[in-house]
């Protein structure tokens, strides 16, 4: 048994990048993707194009581990990068599209992206954002993704030039190591300024398999892109879809009729999306009961269980989960149990809302306390931070040593999060870390009271975060929108009375603001951060309010 080694043949580098090669012999003539009425591409077709934009990358002089960016929409040319650009021996880093000049031209320098692909009607944004360079500094390569329909778009250097001059026959660059890094992404910043996190080719291919696992995704779905591929690529649905011969609908954007639409005419069985865009889906004034079941996969906050439960009504399955940019997916997840189906749909509902047990793939998921660190009592209301440990963490933060070793001590990944495990062994989620309120030394979960305000008919969404109190320290503030075509709008009292009457006294918000439209990232995420600022901006609650 001593001389038993790894060798060549049991210990080739893991890669999600062989299952777009894998796909073209076994979905060949398969459709891989969709886009509008003018293009639909098979999986042998996408196969033939990533190989010869990635030849065409390596003959640009592009180097092993150097940093290609992309900044683009979910059209076709964002799902072939996802493999193009690794194949090429490149790292791939896709940047948020809803970003100014001024972070873009941060990332891009932090980055040291060498090329940059760009959509086309982004162009002026970008040559803003490279102006914005230091002297001296030598910005990207541009290459433009020109769309078919868009007839204004600019000659010069463009994608479907670099695929033109490719090699179809060309070899791509496989890793030396599967612990190389493969992707950089940005956190959207939500609570601070962007991190760069770093995956690697072996992180990457756990997740893939994980998520396909846990979804129990089938062979050929028919997968609608309302997750933005550069929000952490897509959850790894980039690769994952290729494993199982997907069907990819790509939408440049959408509104809840353009989704409608969508499923109707592509017959689509599963998406992604986060639960701004649950709560715009059950919010459409003209929806009817799906032709069929479609499966969505959600995560980011905790979707509120009245939201949960009309979606189930109209035939939407959800699966709700836990991920982070760090973690490339979903590494918590709400298994379902058969006998919940027995239960009333409002339990279902609450029950969903839970983000659930770790997934398959990964080794290790606790809840300990941020004092001792030792895990908390399973009873549902002792608090402490999730912690992670498995295969598809992140090699770290680009360029931040003390972020990724205070992230990383004790051996656990320490995800910022605040949450609970019930009896049954499943975890929720309460806060984050920097979002519980402390009101007269009571912890305030701001996500049990959104959960309430979204249980009010008349609200479209709301988010609490804490305002300072003269006497309690802090105070939950609650800012609210309503829906648009409510005639019975109710008063910062009315909501207050609603609180109160199913929240213990101390979780009420004892301020209302109610506004057009809550400040969120371009995932869907509120922005508390900006949402705190604007409850210090009131200034310290008197003691006369409580």
């Amino acid at each position: 048994m001593d001389l038993m080694k790894p060798s060549p043949a049991n210990s080739s580098p893991l890669t999600p990048l062989g299952f777009l090669e894998r796909a073209a012999t076994v979905y060949g003539d398969c459709t891989s993707i969709i886009y509008n009425t003018t293009t639909t591409y098979t999986w042998s077709q996408t196969y033939r194009r990533c190989l010869q934009l990635a030849s065409s990358l390596s003959t640009l002089g592009i180097q092993r581990k150097q940093v290609i960016s992309v900044f683009s929409p979910n059209v076709p040319a964002m799902y072939e990068l996802h493999f193009a650009v690794p194949m090429s021996g490149a790292i791939l880093n896709t940047i948020n599209t809803r970003l100014d000049a001024h972070a873009i031209s941060i990332l891009l320098l932090h980055s040291e992206s060498k090329l940059l692909f760009v959509d086309s009607p982004s162009r002026s944004l970008i040559m803003e954002a490279i102006s914005l360079f230091p002297p001296n500094t030598s910005p990207p390569s541009l290459y433009f993704i020109n769309d078919e329909e868009d007839i204004s778009s600019p000659a010069g250097d463009t994608y479907e030039s670099l695929i033109l001059k490719g090699d179809p026959g060309f070899k791509w660059i496989r890793p030396e190591s599967e612990w190389d890094p493969m992707v950089l992404n940005y956190t959207s910043g939500t609570t601070s300024a962007p991190k760069g996190v770093v995956h690697s080719h072996r992180g990457l291919f756990i997740m893939a398999l994980d998520t396909l696992i846990d979804w129990s995704v089938p062979k050929r779905p028919v997968y609608l892109w309302t997750l933005p591929m550069f929000h952490g690529n897509g959850w790894s649905f980039t690769w994952a879809l290729a494993a199982v011969g997907a069907t990819n609908v790509c939408l440049r954007k959408f509104d809840a009729a353009t989704i409608y639409g969508a499923i109707r005419r592509h017959r689509i069985t599963h998406m992604c999306c986060a639960p701004v865009v649950l709560n715009m889906l059950a919010n459409e004034p003209n929806n009817e009961p799906l032709p069929n079941p479609v499966r969505i996969n959600t995560g980011g906050s905790p979707p509120p269980a009245a939201i949960l439960s009309k979606m189930e009504s109209l035939g939407f399955v959800i699966t709700h989960g836990f991920g982070m940019t760090e973690t490339a997916g979903s590494v918590i997840t709400c298994a379902w149990k058969p006998e919940w189906d027995k239960l009333s749909s409002l339990d279902r509902a609450r029950l969903k809302a839970r983000q659930g047990v770790r997934t398959a793939g990964m080794a290790d998921v606790d809840i300990i306390d941020t004092e001792s660190g030792l895990s908390v009592k399973r009873d549902g209301s002792s608090i402490g931070e999730i912690v992670l440990r498995g295969g598809s963490i992140t090699l770290g933060y680009f360029k931040n040593p003390g972020a990724t070793t205070e992230s990383m001590k004790g051996g656990w990944f320490h995800t910022g999060d605040m949450g609970v495990i019930h009896p049954d062994g499943y975890l929720q989620i309460k806060d984050r870390l920097k979002d519980v309120i402390i009101s007269g030394g009571e912890n305030v979960s701001s996500v049990e009271v959104e959960s309430v305000l979204y249980s009010n008919p008349a609200v479209h969404e709301a988010a609490v975060v804490a305002r300072p109190h003269e006497f309690w320290g802090e105070t939950p503030c609650a800012f609210v929108s309503l829906k648009p075509l409510e005639l019975n709008k109710p008063s910062e009292k009315d909501i207050m009375e609603f609180c109160r009457a199913r929240l213990p006294h101390y979780m009420v918000p004892k301020t209302v603001v109610f506004i057009d439209e809550l400040p969120k990232t371009s995932t869907g995420k509120i922005q508390k951060f900006v949402l705190r600022d604007m409850a210090k901006a009131l200034g310290s609650s008197p003691v006369s309010r409580i």
